[in-house]
């Protein structure tokens, strides 16, 4: 277990790494299935990035350094363990268009909140859904 943690770490960091390094204005930081439960704090220097793909992780806790990333469109958080999502402070992201947080078990609030309140696609499964298996 020890192992697959490290070498999901040393992957995460190279990922971190090699996207500040590409200067590409398409930016996507793909870091799904790596175990993770927070994100490092590098990612808020990513001021340029459109994309990030957290699906298949461990988050219990929404990273909200997503919501300071002035031209993020598109999150992904899928299959992870949130219960909460800052709804107010993704409402007031200029750039984002979609939010995809299907099998999270999401609290009820969320999903009252969150529709009249966001001008984006906000995904979420029903309550109470799990996800296929693997």
């Amino acid at each position: 277990m020890l192992r697959k943690m490290g070498e999901a770490v040393a992957r995460v960091a190279r990922k971190v790494n090699e996207t500040v390094e590409s200067g590409s204005d398409t930016l996507e930081l793909r870091l799904e299935g790596n175990f993770l439960h927070r994100l490092p704090n590098e990612v808020s220097t990513l001021q340029h990035l459109k994309a990030i793909d957290l699906s298949r992780n461990q988050f219990h806790d929404f990273p909200e350094q997503l919501t300071t990333l002035p031209a993020l469109e598109n999150i992904n958080l899928e299959e992870n363990e949130i219960v909460d999502v800052p709804v107010e402070k993704l409402a007031a992201m200029p750039a984002l268009r979609r939010i995809n947080l299907r099998f999270n078990p999401l609290n009820a609030e969320v999903r009252v909140i969150a529709p009249p309140l966001i001008k984006f696609d906000m995904l979420m499964s029903p309550e109470g859904a799990r996800a296929p298996p693997p």
